[in-house]
């Protein structure tokens, strides 16, 4: 049992790039699939498909490369289960000014910082990638 599901998720897209690995398998929730959408319409990941499996089902996520190099240089997890980490929407950081994303949880569903500032609608800072 995970503590935090979304962490193990952005672990193992750290390590798989740092492996160069072509794909990494997670167990599936609609969060983690609202993130992987997001990091694929960033450019951070070639793709995702989501696998059913009788069970939790299987989130297989494609990783993408640039001159041998994993195109996510960082991913940090913001807001954990013992520090919930809540921003209104002009407190929603820039990541690595404007070179990053901030990935946040809000009451219209999860969506970059910066579309998130652009609605004008705070929420859960789950993580920034960049």
């Amino acid at each position: 049992m995970l503590t935090d599901p979304i962490a193990d998720m952005i672990t193992r897209i750290r390590n798989g790039g740092q492996a160069m690995r072509a794909v990494v398998d997670v167990p599936a929730s609609k969060m983690k699939i609202a993130v992987a959408d997001i990091l694929k319409r960033e450019g951070y990941i070639k793709g995702y498909k989501a696998i059913e499996d009788g069970k939790q089902g299987i989130l297989r996520v494609t990783l993408k490369y640039y001159n041998a190099r994993s195109v996510i240089s960082g991913i940090e997890r913001i807001s954990k289960p013992g520090r919930r980490v809540y921003l209104g929407a002009s407190e929603i950081p820039r990541v690595r000014g404007g070179l990053g994303i901030a990935i946040v949880s809000t009451s219209k569903g999860v969506m970059t910082g910066h579309n998130a500032r652009a609605k004008r609608v705070g929420g859960e800072v789950l993580l920034r990638v960049w």
